[in-house]
């Protein structure tokens, strides 16, 4: 963990981020296509400057907020292959955020680690892992109320794999915009003449276990 310094001025990269798929999604896309200068600007744009304008009590209610329509897609998602994926990859993903965020609250250091260890067991039923997003939803949920009760400076910075050192607010709000995004790719039970569907493109949100994308993502090295 470190103090953040203020971001170096970076050029705005080609406007294709906001205008077509949105602030989040488009921070996602660059953040694994583009060098460190503009992930760094992303960091700061998407994630650290909304963040920094919320409190953590408003933090927790928007993660609480995005926890309902998160449990919604889980449950109205069709028991597939690709489905069960995605929910190991959001469930890993936010465990994984979770020791950094209990790093920042002084249990512990912040572990140099990828999110692989954080997976469900391979084999998890859709079942065992809608539970287990509630329940870990529930801990991330917990973790911000403690945030709030004694929270760090907010110069603090725990340490991305892929975006960087980020401030324990931003980490908050990755965590809450990365389950957001990843959970639309869910899809219903697939009909007869479908088979199982091709599943929406991923979005990835700086963290992630498929491609090229690793090269930024918690199975990366660490930067």
């Amino acid at each position: 963990m470190s103090r953040k310094k203020s971001p170096p001025a970076a050029l705005l990269p080609a406007a294709l981020t906001v205008a077509t798929v949105g602030v989040a999604a488009g921070a996602a896309y660059l953040a694994r296509t583009r060098k460190d200068d503009v992930k760094g600007f992303l960091a700061a744009r998407v994630l650290e400057a909304p963040a920094a304008r919320s409190s953590y009590r408003e933090l927790q209610q928007a993660l609480e907020r995005a926890g309902v329509a998160l449990a919604a897609r889980a449950d109205r998602a069709g028991d597939t292959p690709g489905n069960r994926e995605t929910l190991a990859h959001i469930i890993g993903i936010e465990r994984w955020g979770q020791e950094r965020l209990r790093a920042a609250l002084g249990e512990r250091a912040a572990p140099e680690d990828t999110y692989r260890p954080y997976r469900p067991a391979d084999g998890a039923t859709l079942p065992e892992l809608r539970v287990l997003l509630s329940e870990t939803r529930a801990r991330t949920v917990d973790l911000v109320r403690q945030l709030h009760l004694n929270p760090p400076e907010d110069t603090l910075t725990v340490t991305h794999n892929g975006l960087g050192p980020l401030t324990v607010k931003a980490w908050v709000r990755y965590l809450t915009g990365h389950a957001d995004l990843e959970s639309r790719r869910l899809r219903g039970q697939p009909t007869s003449t479908g088979g199982e569907g091709a599943s929406a493109p991923r979005v990835l949100a700086a963290g992630t276990d498929s491609g090229s994308a690793d090269s930024v993502g918690p199975d990366s090295p660490r930067h």
